[in-house]
């Protein structure tokens, strides 16, 4: 049996998010050291790739925005989560001491993640137009240094936040499906998000 996890426009927006980061973290990393520049010619080269970064880094901002207003209240923190972080060492290590980690559609590990997601991607967009010279050519020399000094080190964090997201997605079995089918089977629901899917199970039919 399958149950449904995300629809359709959840999906696709999932994946626009994905493209648009790629498109946005490998121009960006062109301009983070002069060993990476080369990465400028999968955009048409260096004057390409710095026109084109911003705006790609806004349209995942935007995109995230949009996936964000429907998840934000799955991933508010609660008793539930304090316990599956109390439990998440014996998970990660396998040791299965206390039977199937309680949560609801969202684990703490995934809420955590999508917070530091919201909180990165507030600041990218915000030491951006700091130092967005095409729109904004004026402005203090000091300001747009501290601006570029934030606008890397939270960058930094997201690269490794989804590099986490995505090493868990691929080490927790059947969760790969959810982002590529809209689906999960009835025994993956019931050992990973207990809770969810009692609530699902529950719910009257359509």
């Amino acid at each position: 049996m399958l149950l449904q996890r995300y629809r359709d426009s959840q999906r696709i927006n999932h994946w626009l998010i994905v493209l648009l980061f790629l498109c946005a973290g490998l121009s960006g990393l062109a301009f983070f050291h002069p060993s990476l520049y080369f990465l400028t010619h999968l955009f048409g080269g260096g004057p390409w790739a710095r026109v084109l970064h911003p705006y790609m880094g806004l349209g995942m901002v935007i995109a995230f925005a949009f996936l964000a207003a429907q998840m934000w209240r799955d991933n508010r923190w609660t008793d539930v989560d304090r316990q599956w972080m109390r439990q998440s060492g014996d998970m990660i290590f396998g040791g299965h001491k206390h039977g199937t980690q309680p949560a609801h559609k969202y684990n703490a590990g995934q809420k955590i993640v999508f917070w530091i997601m919201v909180v990165s991607l507030l600041i990218l967009l915000v030491t951006g137009f700091m130092f967005w010279h095409a729109w904004f050519p004026d402005g203090n020399i000091l300001m747009r240094r501290v601006a570029v000094v934030l606008h890397a080190a939270a960058a930094a964090i997201l690269i490794l936040t989804i590099i986490i997201h995505v090493y868990a997605a691929i080490w927790v079995k059947g969760s790969f499906r959810a982002m590529t089918r809209g689906t999960v089977t009835d025994t993956w629901a019931a050992h990973h998000h207990p809770l969810w899917h009692k609530a699902v199970k529950e719910r009257p039919p359509a």
